[in-house]
């Protein structure tokens, strides 16, 4: 498998400090650079910056896979699998309300992977998953 270089994404927030404590305490993103109306931080080894944007009235559209709701947009990173397992007790143990608790898709199959969803204070839709066999990232 090819080594991966970090990524650069950027996602409108209407509440900066409040995301910001999200992002740093909950998550325990290192905070980088900021200035009045963004912040980055270190997410997962990718630079991940909230902007301020005013709140928008658009609702949150999702897909069906699984029989779960997933919604659409959303973003995160592929995590090895003991830190996935490790980071989703976390954030039980913190009380995060989870859009899909975490769970196994495909298990003892091919592609097998672990994965939650849940929101940060803006109403951004995270996704954080990992597969058993990471060679199987992108097996159809």
């Amino acid at each position: 498998m090819q080594n991966l270089t970090p990524f650069h994404v950027a996602v409108p927030v209407h509440n900066l400090d409040e995301c910001r404590t999200f992002y740093r305490d909950v998550l325990g993103c290192k905070e980088g650079r900021s200035a009045d109306q963004w912040v980055d931080f270190n997410f997962f080894g990718h630079q991940f910056v909230i902007h301020y944007k005013p709140m928008s009235q658009e609702s949150t559209h999702t897909n069906p896979v699984d029989g779960k709701n997933v919604p659409v947009p959303h973003y995160g990173v592929v995590l090895p699998w003991d830190v996935f397992q490790t980071f989703s007790k976390e954030l039980i143990a913190k009380g995060i309300d989870f859009v899909i608790e975490p769970y196994i898709r495909f298990k003892g199959e091919p592609g097998e992977q672990a994965t939650m969803f849940f929101l940060d204070p803006a109403g951004n839709a995270l996704e954080f998953k990992a597969f058993r066999d990471m060679e199987q990232l992108f097996t159809k």
